[in-house]
């Protein structure tokens, strides 16, 4: 029975959970007969004295998995992984967004002068791996962190006047 607990299943469960599962499938078993249907995981765990989170991880190993080849509808002709949205994958409507934005917010950083421009870059990380700190964009630019930041706040005060704002502002309201 060892050999068949460790080869039965297409993803391999430790023996002494398949004992656990075996035992809950008895009791589950046991209580639709006594009470003549199907026991909440509530019950099984006050009938198996075990914690109600541990029949629920227990219930959620148990289950079978499901192939992606999956037949569905009448002709077989689709598969469920048909049906599975491909998350890492961008519509096109939402990929000329993208770029427009890109191309939007390059064309009004250009207006900043270029070091206000370096710095919202580095700050916001527009361009950039990742975005900096006050104090790594000091370094860059041999001032200490409270200049960047007074840099930074002029350059937004300056994005925020309606000439520039106005070029960006339809992209927040929708």
């Amino acid at each position: 029975t060892r050999a068949i607990a460790d080869q039965a299943r297409t993803i391999r469960i430790p023996v002494h959970m398949i004992e656990t599962i075996n035992k809950l499938i008895r009791t589950s078993r046991y209580l639709v007969q006594e009470l003549g249907r199907e026991p909440t995981p509530d019950e099984i765990a006050d009938k198996m004295e075990v914690p109600l989170d541990k029949v629920r991880k227990v219930l959620k190993i148990a289950r079978e998995p499901i192939s992606l080849e999956t037949p569905i509808g009448e002709e077989d002709d689709s598969h469920l992984g048909d049906f599975i949205e491909d998350k890492t994958f961008m519509l096109p409507s939402e990929a000329a967004i993208s770029l427009n934005l890109s191309e939007q917010t390059r064309k009004v950083l250009a207006t900043l002068t270029p070091r206000e421009e370096k710095v919202l870059r580095m700050r916001f990380g527009i361009g950039e791996k990742a975005d900096h700190t006050l104090e790594e964009v000091g370094s860059d630019f041999a001032v200490t962190r409270e200049r960047i930041r007074q840099i930074e706040a002029k350059a937004l005060r300056k994005l925020r006047h309606p000439t520039r704002s106005r070029k960006l502002k339809h992209f927040i309201d929708s």
